[in-house]
């Protein structure tokens, strides 16, 4: 393999680019106007008829990353994950599963996508209610044409996986909504999809089994490694759950980043307010805290690793009675102590990253000494 190939960056699983979705009269105007485009909401509406639910999009979805889409009600994040599968026609712009366009695919192609590529999980569960559990989590094999018994077999396989054991000839009137939820989640599984896109899919369950579902995604994804797209107007679920999160307001993407760099660096005052009561030691990470490594910590002082939480941290801190190293895969990186931790739970530190980079600047001239 040449040198070329094997650094370049890998193709993302979902590329989009520039979207717009318009609904109303002549939609399409809308994205080619720079007068219309930059209308707010209620103006748009009252000079032209429409309503532009996506505005000027742009992300890309990384191979095994959980990508978080929030926002408020009518922010758009429903219009946008369905326009990822054509559920909703897009009015301008692209999008591209591993670099296939997908505005330009025809039926047979789009049905390929959304049958075996890019599986959906609704909020609204969608069972057939005179199927068995093991015969709704088959239904999507059923579609494909897999054989009886091999779709029986992979739909008990999934059944099992989502934690639903002994409970493949009920039917969903005889389950909770928690489980309901589950047999949703075991029939995109069963597919075997590239891709899961979840819309709100928790968001009428009680808080309890809520939770109880979000561990499920985490252990689901943990133990898969497989992309999916989560949407969510619940920022405690966004920053529990996502690798990346893109903040909608109003259409429009206002933030993208990673839960700590929106936590730790709002990319503006709705951003701000948004994020405000969050508990910044349950999301900010040692990176966000450390020091250059320094001869006057011992190299025998207790360790934690730069992904850590503050809150983690304190407690190391706390029953070392000092400072203690901050270590990457065997390297000593840095160094905090509680007035570094406090003064991120203060929100006093630089964004995110600054320190680390600092961090790895004087490991690497520590090692090389």
């Amino acid at each position: 393999m040449s040198t070329a190939a094997s650094t370049a960056p890998e193709t993302p699983v979902f590329s989009v680019n520039g979207l717009w979705k318009v609904f109303g009269p002549k939609a399409g105007r809308v994205p080619g106007s720079p007068e219309l485009a930059g209308l707010p909401a209620a103006e748009l509406r009252e000079r032209t008829g429409c309503t532009a639910a996506v505005r000027d999009v742009s992300f890309d979805v990384r191979k095994g990353e959980v990508f978080v889409v929030m926002g408020l009600s009518g922010s758009g994040k429903s219009t946008l994950v369905r326009c990822l599968t054509r559920l909703i026609e897009p009015t301008s712009g692209t999008v591209a599963i591993d670099g296939e366009d997908v505005l330009s695919m025809d039926k047979a192609r789009l049905r390929a996508l959304r049958r075996h590529r890019a599986a959906m999980v609704f909020q609204h569960f969608g069972l057939l209610p005179h199927r068995s559990v093991l015969d709704n989590v088959a239904y999507g094999l059923e579609i494909q044409g897999v054989p009886r018994a091999e779709r029986r077999a992979r739909a008990a396989e999934m059944v099992a996986k989502v934690g639903l054991d002994g409970m493949e000839a009920r039917t969903p009137g005889q389950l909770s909504g928690g489980q309901q939820q589950r047999v949703g989640l075991a029939r995109a599984l069963a597919v075997d999809p590239e891709v899961l896109l979840f819309d709100e899919p928790f968001s009428a369950l009680d808080p309890l089994i809520r939770r109880d579902m979000q561990e499920e995604v985490v252990r689901l994804h943990r133990e898969e490694g497989r992309t999916m797209v989560f949407i969510t107007h619940d920022l405690t679920e966004a920053l529990r759950l996502g690798d990346r999160i893109a903040l909608m307001r109003d259409g429009r993407v206002v933030q993208l980043g990673t839960p700590e760099e929106i936590v730790g660096d709002p990319a503006d005052d709705y951003v701000r307010d948004f994020v405000r009561d969050v508990p910044r030691e349950q999301v900010m990470t040692v990176r966000s805290a450390m020091r250059p490594p320094c001869d006057a910590v011992a190299d025998s002082a207790p360790a934690v690793a730069p992904g850590a939480t503050v809150s983690e941290a304190i407690e190391a801190v706390a029953r070392s009675g000092g400072p203690v190293r901050v270590v990457d895969g065997g390297r000593w990186v840095g160094v905090v102590d509680h007035k570094d931790l406090l003064s991120v739970v203060a929100g006093v530190r630089p964004p995110a990253g600054e320190a680390a980079a600092a961090g790895r600047t004087a490991a690497a001239g520590k090692a090389a000494a």
